[in-house]
């Protein structure tokens, strides 16, 4: 469950606060957020988007990155229009190739609320990639439907949105490997793909970074209690 209401503390003689009646407490300091949940939600998720979207490759704005909940606010709303929070960026490596993300709505996603997505991408030109940020249940026939579209497409629940997983303390550092790089190890240690240690595609870092099948990362630890050591796992 979200707080709407942060509070802090402090005194004014810069010690412990006693709390009894409220006659011993020297200073209290409490600030709120009055804004909506709603949008409060729709921030941290597409700040996540944004990030996660860098890490893959694509072009993203400092600004973009550094926005705050208040400058989110003046300019989307309490209540945000989700064809507003759209997201279309290009790769890096490639301009041609761009992504689209799309915000749906809070009501049950069916076949009838996908099927215009559909629509409207098939008009885009150098779009190779979709991802849908969901804030309700999708029906197994809106699944369906998916399989359908020119190529793969992603789906996130928001809540797997409003932290970055990245950014956790004990969460390794990820290095996806190219194509060389994956050849190189490959026969520098004699191994095969089915050799090197897997890890599923359901993943929650294997997700964030888009990683697809037979895809080989380096995880390097640094944390206790682990130590500090690389490994190196295939996708499947």
């Amino acid at each position: 469950m979200e707080e709407n209401m942060d509070v802090e503390w402090s005194c004014e003689n810069g010690g412990a606060s006693t709390f009894n009646d409220g006659t011993n407490c020297h200073c209290i300091a409490k600030t709120e957020d009055n804004g909506s949940i709603e949008s409060k939600r729709l921030y941290l998720a597409r700040t996540t988007a944004f990030e996660m979207l860098r890490d893959r490759g694509y072009q993203v704005s400092d600004a973009e990155l550094s926005r705050s909940l208040s400058e989110f606010r003046s300019a989307f709303g309490e209540k945000p229009d989700l064809e507003r929070l759209r997201i279309c960026v290009s790769l890096r490596s490639d301009p041609n190739k761009k992504i689209l993300v799309v915000f749906m709505g809070s009501e049950p996603i069916t076949v009838k609320s996908v099927r215009p997505i559909h629509s409207q991408i098939s008009s885009s030109e150098g779009l190779h990639g979709l991802i849908l940020i969901l804030q309700s249940k999708m029906n197994h026939f809106a699944q369906k439907e998916l399989t359908t579209f020119p190529f793969t497409v992603e789906t996130f629940p928001i809540g797997d949105l409003l932290v970055n997983i990245t950014k956790h303390t004990q969460q390794p550092k990820i290095e996806v490997l190219t194509k060389e790089e994956k050849e190189q190890f490959l026969k520098k240690h004699a191994l095969k793909d089915k050799q090197i240690p897997y890890l599923q595609e359901t993943d929650s870092f294997v997700r964030y970074y888009g990683l697809k099948k037979r895809q080989v990362v380096k995880i390097t630890y640094s944390k206790e209690p682990v130590g500090s050591f690389v490994t190196y796992r295939c996708i499947i």
